[in-house]
């Protein structure tokens, strides 16, 4: 084995934890991720997004910090100049990083900032586009069930049986680098995937490998009591009120074949690396940013302030390099995806340059049974009058418009209660949701409601779990409400130390020293040791 591994991460984009088989779901298709799971790596049941969206989910995972400690709780807030992260602390370490450009991760208003955190970007791009739906007019116009849906259906294929997608286009660029190294340098590559993100679509062979009868039973929301208004709202702005049943079965099918292909697009990325002659030299991670409501509580997509497992609860696999202790299987523990980074680090053997909060699973990746945290946690949302997360900065004062397929998402978030910042926290049995400013406040009993239809905040059974979870929560957020950088500031510079000690000097040899001292960094009580020192020699 090396003496560094290899790092590669395989993240897909919007893939919920129940749409692998191992997990139990009976639809599913995802032979090679249920075979990684059992033979060679540990998959976490229980594993948090700190953000149900991409570009706050990702500034937490890839720098262990959680979205509010700089701010990065919002879609137009991404790492900048100065914040480093997972990629930019490897490549100091003198790992050589390839990453595709599907990050969501740095400000691209800054030039040469996103290139600075890798050695190599692939763009793409330059493959023939995928052919589009069967069906290019199943979204209809506007009031139809499918105009706000991101129902696609079934896609074509090309002359080769393909649809060829920039995914397919990462994925192979990938391999190619790795069956193609630069240099001896151990590699971090990072494959961001767009899929399973919607629209909700796929090519055979996947479309029809999903079993519509074998579908778990979707959570319907007039089975639901006490959700937030976000889902109430998109429900109304998205007008799906004549979609059946079997509507939803095909929508939540194409979703799980979208997973599918993200299967063998994975399975070909570790055949490459086997290959290549480095597979046991290589920590992988395969893992997703957020899930997808994919149908349960009569929703499609996601939403940035809620927290049911759909949406918070991803898929979590590691597989350690050959000579480091695994115990294959599932592991029941609660981890947090800024656990990525702590142990992603921890495999490389760098040291993080700032604080962090991620757990090394090294423990757990060598015993199951062992468990790192009793809660966890996620947040979403923004604060009243805030205007960075309702993405007006993109669509202007009036909003998008109503052509858009966002358009319903984007209108309800624009309304300070309905997008009101929310924050989860969550141990084995309960789940606790604080909204400060409606007070629609939620929690749920999961050993009795797993798939969290019942808000029981009111019940009076519950007083004394939802306030143990109130403290832990508060407890929480002072513990991580800032970070103290590694590093250390000057309170003064040279002048100012000089104007504050000259008046020391009893002559000209005196005051030179004292300057010589200063200059060199000493600081006061240095260079006052110093200067008596010189005083008991003589010299003055």
């Amino acid at each position: 084995m090396l003496r560094r591994p290899h790092i590669i991460i395989f993240n897909p984009d919007e893939m919920r934890m129940d749409t692998m088989g191992h997990m139990g779901n009976p639809a599913a298709s995802t032979p090679f991720l249920d075979r990684f799971a059992k033979e060679e790596a540990v998959s976490f049941r229980h594993a948090a997004c700190q953000n149900p969206v991409c570009v706050p989910s990702r500034c937490s995972f890839f720098t262990g910090l959680y979205p509010h400690v700089h701010g990065h709780r919002t879609m137009a807030h991404l790492l900048r100049p100065g914040e480093s992260s997972l990629f930019s602390e490897l490549k100091r370490a003198d790992y050589y990083v390839w990453m595709n450009s599907r990050n969501d991760l740095y400000a691209a208003q800054y030039p040469g900032w996103v290139e600075e955190n890798a050695d190599e970007i692939f763009y793409g791009g330059d493959a023939k586009p995928a052919p589009g739906p069967e069906n290019p007019g199943i979204r209809g116009t506007v009031g139809d069930k499918n105009f706000y849906s991101h129902f696609e259906g079934r896609l074509m294929t090309d002359e080769e049986g393909r649809n060829y997608s920039r995914d397919d286009e990462a994925v192979d660029a990938a391999i190619h680098r790795l069956l193609h190294p630069v240099d001896e340098r151990p590699m971090c590559v990072f494959v961001g995937l767009m899929w399973p993100h919607t629209p909700y679509a796929a090519e055979e062979p996947y479309y029809s490998s999903i079993d519509r009868s074998k579908l778990p039973p979707r959570v319907r929301p007039e089975e639901c009591c006490g959700k937030p208004l976000m889902e109430e709202r998109l429900r109304k702005l998205q007008h799906m009120e004549g979609y059946t049943e079997e509507d939803w079965d095909e929508l939540r099918a194409a979703y799980l074949a979208m997973c599918s292909k993200v299967d063998v697009q994975f399975e070909r990325l570790c055949s490459a690396l086997k290959e290549a002659g480095i597979y046991d030299d290589c920590a992988i991670f395969f893992l997703s940013d957020h899930g997808d409501f994919a149908g349960d509580y009569g929703l499609p997509e996601k939403a940035q302030n809620c927290f049911e497992d759909c949406l918070v609860n991803v898929p979590f696999l590691i597989k350690p390099p050959a000579g480091e202790a695994v115990d294959p299987g599932i592991s029941e523990s609660l981890v947090e995806l800024v656990d990525f980074y702590a142990t992603a680090m921890d495999y490389a053997g760098v040291t993080p340059d700032h604080t962090h909060f991620g757990r090394s699973l090294r423990p757990v990746i060598a015993n199951r049974g062992l468990s790192l945290r009793r809660y966890v946690f996620c947040e979403g949302g923004r604060m009243p009058g805030e205007t960075h997360c309702d993405e007006s900065h993109i669509n202007g004062p009036q909003g998008s418009p109503k052509s858009f397929v966002y358009w319903p998402r984007q209108t309800a978030q624009r309304e300070d209660l309905t997008h009101g910042k929310g924050t989860m926290i969550r141990d084995l049995r309960y789940k606790y949701i604080s909204r400060p400013d409606s007070g629609d406040d939620e929690f749920y009993d999961l050993e009795t409601d797993p798939q969290e239809r019942y808000n029981v905040i009111d019940d009076p059974r519950y007083e004394a779990q939802i306030a143990r979870m109130r403290r832990e929560q508060l407890r929480w957020y002072q513990a991580t409400c800032d970070v103290v950088p590694l590093d250390f500031d000057q309170r003064f510079n040279e002048e100012m130390l000089w104007s504050m000690m000259k008046h020391n000097a009893q002559n000209e040899r005196e005051a030179v020293l004292i300057r010589e001292r200063i200059h060199a960094g000493d600081k006061m009580p240095h260079v006052m040791e110093a200067l008596r020192k010189f005083r008991e020699n003589g010299s003055a």
